[in-house]
């Protein structure tokens, strides 16, 4: 099965009270899953990945194969690509777990948008933000 992961975390306060949120669509634009989350106390990017790990892990059960990950997070996507090192270690965990996953679903592309690209991602971790 082929997918796409909207991934988005965010913090208010960079640490903060963090959340994170994904929507996991199929092909045809169906809703396979979505999914908001406060976090506790993160930074942004910790919220970012966390993102993308509950999403890949979302995927990985519903036996995904062939995954486009798209999250307005620049800084992740390149990590996730090889083109930028983790040098923090909060996420080099998070970046070896969501690797993990990658892996174990198979095909896997990162895809960097502008946050006005990521709606329905962004409002939950807004609302989930709200409600925490």
């Amino acid at each position: 099965m082929r997918a796409t992961l909207w991934t988005d975390g965010g913090a208010r306060g960079n640490p903060g009270p963090a959340a994170f949120a994904y929507v996991l669509e199929a092909e045809d634009g169906t809703a396979l899953a979505a999914h908001g989350e406060a976090i506790g106390v993160a930074t942004n990017n910790v919220a970012e990945y966390s993102a993308l790990v509950a999403g890949l892990e979302k995927a990985r059960d519903l036996r995904v194969r062939e995954l486009e990950v798209i999250s307005d997070s620049e800084l992740m996507v390149k990590q996730m690509r090889g083109e930028y090192k983790v040098k923090n270690e909060a996420l080099r965990e998070l970046s070896i777990r969501a690797g993990q996953l990658a892996r174990e679903i198979g095909s896997v592309r990162y895809t960097a948008v502008r946050r006005e690209h990521n709606e329905l991602a962004d409002r939950l971790v807004n609302e989930a933000l709200d409600a925490g």
